[in-house]
């Protein structure tokens, strides 16, 4: 790979003083150099003039459900608890054509909006449907984002007292089993990876306490990260007040699940007691305010975790509860919604691209890699198009962050270009889009019956 050099930009390193003429070097996969004025000469490489362009890292999200691609629109006006009991059945069905399909519209979507990093919790696997985990694994491939699939489960179905119907649900021994096997062939703990697997039960109210402490040794044995939504609604709370006598955090710290190898989503719901423990163990959350405002689940207490020092990345969430909603467009969310309940000073345009860079690094245990433009990093970058109608804009970190996304002129993920004049390059835009609009009909149809 030739040597890359981004000239003339306004960078926002994240970490560090921003530059408001600058230039980054980009040798091979690497940032070898960032800094003011003039760009330094090197015979052969590429120059990107990002005149008029805004710099920062390529954005992480820290919480998704790409197979949801394929489910949008439906339970519109639901709560979190409603809106499950009604998708259950139609995610029953999919297979890995769907899974496959929705991962290359979802992630080809992300990266459309400057995301270079992206997890998914999966954790639904009917089974004799294919290799739905491989299925989304080979889209990130061709995408070319850095990915981060949480290998999920539920083992407690409605006849045990858990919220999804028993047909969805795995035996404790299979999914340990399935587990152990998707770290075994698919976890790169390499520095520069493009892909590493997390452990992630899905929530209080489909798991067992087995699950949980079985989930957590297996994650600590291999090396892995946890991943598990909670404190998402009132309705989880008081779930777990009724069936395990604590609030989930509290039910959290139980079963071994606080540490700063443990993130979780949402975290919308939590006592100021919650939010000391988070902090103090280094547990991370994944914010996710379209989702919460699309099933009113409420308004997370971001600027207080960031003060208390817990590390907050954002997240998309599943794009059934959060239709079309873009990863740079979660920027803009976090910081108004806040300021919608606690004031307008509760959140800055800065903290909010924080937490969507190196917040998201940090809770996926890669902040030493990405979300932040430093010498010696992996060149995961955005350049933003703040000229035109976003030049009357002085702030270009404003001007992303308050209006709608300004273009995105640029994306590297390793130095390698994935998205360029606002358009994806390293999959024809069409195919993804096709794929994700052919893998929802095919879901409706495997799903008629029960819709």
């Amino acid at each position: 790979m030739s040597i890359r050099i981004v000239t003339n930009a306004y960078i926002a390193p994240v970490v560090g003083a921003e530059i408001p003429h600058g230039y980054i070097v980009v040798d091979g996969p690497l940032v070898t150099a960032i800094g003011a004025g003039p760009a330094p000469i090197v015979p052969g490489a590429e120059i990107i003039d990002a005149r008029g362009g805004l710099v920062t890292p390529g954005l992480v999200n820290a919480h998704h459900h790409l197979y949801q691609w394929a489910s949008q629109g439906l339970a519109k006006d639901s709560t979190l608890f409603e809106w499950l009991v009604t998708l259950y059945r139609p995610w029953a069905k999919m297979d890995a054509e769907v899974v496959g399909g929705a991962a290359l519209a979802g992630l080809g979507w992300l990266a459309k909006s400057g995301c270079t990093t992206s997890t998914d919790h999966h954790y639904i696997f009917p089974k004799g449907r294919g290799d739905l985990f491989a299925a989304e694994i080979d889209a990130a491939a061709r995408i070319g984002v850095r990915f981060h699939p949480c290998r999920g489960s539920m083992d407690r179905g409605v006849s045990d007292g858990g919220l999804p119907p028993d047909e969805v649900v795995e035996k404790l021994d299979d999914i340990l089993t399935a587990t152990a096997d998707a770290i075994d062939t698919h976890h790169d703990a390499s520095f520069g990876s493009m892909l590493r697997i997390a452990v992630a039960p899905c929530s209080p109210f489909s798991i067992s306490k087995d699950l949980l402490v079985e989930s957590a040794s297996l994650a600590r044995a291999k090396g892995v990260r946890l991943h598990t939504h909670l404190s998402e609604t009132v309705d989880e709370e008081e779930h777990c007040l009724a069936q395990m006598g604590c609030t989930p955090v509290q039910y959290m710290e139980q079963v071994g699940w606080l540490g700063d190898d443990v993130w979780f989503a949402h975290a919308v719901h939590l006592h100021d007691s919650d939010i000391t423990s988070l902090a103090a163990t280094g547990t991370g959350v994944a914010h996710c305010p379209s989702s919460n405002a699309r099933l009113g689940a409420g308004i997370a207490r971001v600027a207080d975790l960031l003060r208390a020092g817990a590390p907050v990345g954002l997240g998309v969430d599943g794009s059934a509860s959060a239709e079309m909603v873009s990863l740079a467009g979660e920027i803009r969310q976090a910081v108004y919604m806040q300021r919608a309940r606690y004031g307008p000073t509760a959140l800055s345009a800065r903290q909010a691209l924080e937490a969507a860079t190196l917040g998201g690094a940090t809770v996926l245990g890669r902040q030493d890699e990405i979300g932040s433009l430093e010498v010696g990093k992996l060149a995961d970058l955005a350049i933003w198009r703040t000229d035109g109608f976003y030049a009357a804009i002085d702030d270009p970190v404003v001007a992303l962050a308050y209006g709608q996304t300004p273009p995105l002129g640029h994306l590297m993920v390793g130095g390698r270009t994935i998205v360029e004049d606002d358009t994806l390059v390293s999959v024809p835009q069409d195919e993804a889009a096709a794929a994700g609009a052919s893998a929802h009909r095919r879901l409706m149809a495997l799903a008629q019956d029960v819709l």
